[in-house]
């Protein structure tokens, strides 16, 4: 009776113990599963956050403007297109564009033989404000585009203060930036509504090409030196649109005053006429 106790007894033991030890096991497969499962999820909503900021990143990095939609839609594909631009350097993808016939003429040498920056801005990294057709039209009269074809440095002066050194995103291009040209412009407003100088708005900025990054707008630039002059010419300057054998000798006699070239230019004419001591 003893022995069959203890053999009892023994049994009962080994039952237990392996039953302990075989909810430890199910305990430690549960753990781990729920570990895994747990780096899962975390992985998972890694993954997607990365996504999402690729997502974003990419967005914010593509064109930007009131204009994009509306040129896009006009040019599905062929060079002008967004993707077609992309793909070469940027004058050579302002050629393949149907907005931007008069600023490639006027980087090109067609305008003036002097003045041809296609190899400069197709071998370096720029940002480039580039003022569609309807902005030369609206802005660059025939007398002074005329004055261009033989201002050479005129000219190269007015284009090159469209040009930034170096590519700038629309994220990043709100500020203060000095030009190729040496003097400063300034970009206000928002990634989505980008205005240059206080008046030329961005029709559709942030397109790339294959060397620079491109902001398509509807006024052209004007270098503040020479926004000046135009604005406050001197009698010099005024005598030299005029024309006929004695305008010389006149200016040379009406240096200043009222009967002066500058001093008639800002009367109505029977006041100016009035100061002209040869209209007595």
């Amino acid at each position: 009776m003893s022995t069959k106790k203890s053999t009892r007894s023994g049994l009962i033991v080994a039952v237990t113990a392996a039953g302990l030890a075989l909810l430890a096991a199910c305990g430690s497969s549960s753990t781990t599963t729920s570990s895994s499962s747990t780096a899962m999820t975390s992985s998972s909503a890694m993954s997607s956050a990365m996504t999402s900021e690729a997502m974003t990143s990419e967005a914010m990095s593509g064109p930007v403007g009131p204009g994009c939609a509306a040129y896009a839609e006009a040019n599905k594909t062929g060079a002008g297109s967004i993707d077609g631009m992309a793909a070469a350097p940027v004058a050579s993808a302002a050629a393949g564009n149907p907005l931007l016939t008069t600023l490639v003429a006027a980087v090109s040498g067609k305008v003036n033989p002097k003045v041809d920056l296609v190899s400069t801005l197709n071998g370096g990294e720029f940002t480039v404000f580039a003022p569609v057709d309807d902005a030369f039209k609206a802005d660059v009269d025939a007398a002074t585009l005329t004055a261009l074809t033989t201002d050479d440095k005129l000219l190269s002066s007015i284009l090159t203060y469209h040009v930034l050194p170096g590519q700038i995103a629309p994220d990043a291009i709100v500020g203060t930036h000095t030009t190729v040209e040496g003097e400063d412009l300034e970009v206000t407003g928002t990634a989505d509504n980008l205005v240059i100088n206080g008046s030329a708005a961005v029709i559709c900025g942030g397109v790339h090409t294959a060397n620079a990054t491109v902001y398509l707008i509807d006024h052209v630039l004007i270098p503040p030196t020479i926004a000046a002059a135009m604005a406050a010419p001197t009698s010099g300057a005024m005598a030299a649109t005029l024309v006929g054998p004695g305008c010389a000798a006149y200016a040379e006699a009406n240096k200043t005053g009222a009967g002066s070239i500058d001093g008639m230019a800002a009367a109505p004419v029977a006041s100016a006429a009035a100061g002209n001591p040869l209209l007595t």
